[in-house]
């Protein structure tokens, strides 16, 4: 009875380890993803100055951190279902804020012809 007890006791810790080292891979494996991901975005700028100061000042905090929530620049997946909304709306949410966007995007001296250059250049879409 008591080797039975103990085998059994040994299986249960051996799952419940399994089982822990198998979240976590999937959790580290995620983690690496995003730091990837906003290493990438940090890595890109506008090749047109002034475009790229602007993007600096006022994109580049919240669209290279997967902490915002913030769809990141050069991420076209994340950007897909808000291309897909239409340069209107884009420019809507940009312009007078929607959800975790600030209105004018933190950008209260941009254009919509900058803000429409800056979502391009972020989203990868040309917008129509």
């Amino acid at each position: 009875m008591q080797n039975t007890t103990g085998t059994l006791i040994g299986a249960l810790a051996l799952a419940f380890s399994l089982g822990l080292a198998a979240c976590g891979s999937d959790k580290s494996e995620k983690v690496a993803a995003a730091t990837a991901a906003a290493s990438s975005a940090s890595a890109i700028a506008p090749a047109d100055p002034a475009l790229a100061q602007i993007y600096d000042t006022s994109c580049k905090s919240c669209h290279t951190s997967p902490a915002s929530g913030a769809p990141l620049s050069g991420n076209a997946e994340a950007w897909a279902p808000r291309i897909a909304q239409g340069k209107d709306t884009l420019l809507d949410h940009t312009i007078n804020g929607y959800q975790g966007m600030p209105p004018m995007g933190m950008c209260i001296q941009c254009s919509e012809e900058e803000f429409q250059a800056l979502i391009e250049f972020m989203s990868g879409a040309k917008l129509n």
